[in-house]
């Protein structure tokens, strides 16, 4: 199974069970925090493992 490196809106709002506009202003956090540490972001979308560091704590491979 294939898992995406990137997480959109719809994968946003199904982990944390809100809406997708609310998603949509997580992302958007997530990425200004991305952007201020140097990094290029996709309008959009999350890096899963950016993802699962800040929400859970723990990084994969």
């Amino acid at each position: 199974m294939k898992t995406n490196y990137l997480m959109g809106a719809e994968d946003v709002a199904n982990e944390l069970g809100v809406s997708k506009g609310h998603a949509y202003k997580v992302i958007r956090q997530l990425n200004e925090e991305l952007e201020k540490s140097g990094f290029i972001v996709v309008t959009g979308k999350i890096p899963r493992a950016f993802w699962e560091k800040k929400f859970y704590g723990y990084q994969t491979a």
